[in-house]
């Protein structure tokens, strides 16, 4: 993220509709929405998670040659960000996918049927997946859904057991907001490509859901609660904060 701070001024009733635009970045054309923010104080750029699109959030009355300075000057920094992520998509055969932060290199068998199977060869780890070579994306992402899910099981009853609570229901899906939630009813929900991040993190994230059964907020006692169910939380955090993005730009579509 990026900002300009700016004086603040008299916001409007109706704010404008966000404007499409598109940008070039490292030689990527991306889409922007400039969205004119009549609580806006500032002129802030975001790159949105996975590294495949841009918001930039601007004061109502700044007009738009302000707009193309601000693009222009943040130009570089735009590019060092954005240079972490892969513009192409790495789930092919000979490829490389990370499970349980160890990256597998991926073997397509040729064979139309069999399950996806991670094994080790001659000591480097593989991902062996079956089927047409075009379903490729969508059978990893079907593995690792199903490696979520058999890890985020065993970690939550471990943890909701450890403070005598017990989890409603568990559901995977593929957020961009957050990593996981817990409704008031104590149903908990993951992103399922958690699954490529290392073991400490899993972990850290069902800590911290399990610990919302009892602590309904993040205030100190919440902290203090995630912290003895995963004493490596914040390491898990700082992860979380660097990787994060580079889990949601893998496209499995």
């Amino acid at each position: 993220m990026f900002s300009s701070l700016r004086t603040p001024r008299k916001a409007l009733k109706t704010p404008p509709a966000p404007e499409a635009r598109e940008i070039e970045v490292n030689g990527r054309r991306l889409p922007l929405t400039v969205r004119r923010d009549p609580r806006a104080t500032r002129l802030t750029l975001r790159i949105e998670p996975g590294g495949r699109a841009l918001r930039l959030t601007v004061p109502v009355r700044v007009p738009e040659r302000e707009i193309d300075a601000f693009l222009e000057r943040h130009h570089g920094w735009l590019m060092t960000r954005l240079s972490r992520f892969r513009s192409d998509n790495s789930l092919v055969d000979g490829g490389y996918v990370m499970i349980r932060g160890v990256s597998h290199r991926i073997e397509a068998t040729g064979r139309l049927r069999g399950l996806a199977e991670a094994l080790l060869i001659e000591g480097e780890p593989v991902l062996r997946v079956g089927g047409m070579v075009e379903s490729l994306p969508r059978r990893i992402a079907d593995f690792l859904k199903k490696e979520a899910r058999l890890e985020l099981e065993r970690l939550v009853a471990v943890h909701a057991g450890r403070i005598g609570c017990r989890a409603k229901s568990l559901t995977l899906r593929d957020t961009r907001s957050r990593w996981g939630s817990c409704s008031a009813e104590g149903a908990l929900s993951f992103s399922w490509r958690i699954a490529m991040a290392p073991p400490m993190v899993i972990d850290y994230l069902a800590a911290h859901e399990v610990a919302h059964l009892r602590e309904m907020n993040h205030g100190p006692a919440f902290w203090a609660l995630c912290a003895s169910l995963c004493p490596d939380m914040e390491e898990a955090k700082r992860w979380l904060r660097r990787n994060g993005s580079l889990l949601h730009a893998i496209d499995f579509d």
